[in-house]
């Protein structure tokens, strides 16, 4: 049962980061700059830095599986960065 709460910390972690990660993405394409987007990349890669290295410091504090944890987060960072992307680029409809 650990490794389901560990899981289910980590795909939620992961959301959390692919969220904020969509939010500067959205924000550098808004201003339509070459310095915005390499602004927003380093910190797109500062944001996921910080999300698995928060759950290995807190390996240790963690009440569940720190191996399901940071898999999980892994996942849940890369796949939902992908779907964010794609709403990202999709036309809005009027």
């Amino acid at each position: 049962m650990q490794y389901v709460w560990g899981a289910l910390a980590g795909l939620v972690w992961g959301a959390l980061a692919a969220f904020v990660n969509y939010r500067i993405n959205k924000a550098a394409v808004k201003k339509n700059s070459n310095a915005s987007m390499l602004t927003a990349n380093a910190a797109r890669m500062g944001v996921d830095l910080i999300t698995l290295g928060a759950v290995y410091l807190l390996r240790k504090q963690l009440p569940f599986s720190f191996e399901a944890t940071i898999i999980a987060a892994a996942i849940a960072l890369s796949m939902l960065s992908i779907v964010f992307a794609y709403r990202l680029i999709k036309p809005e409809k009027k």
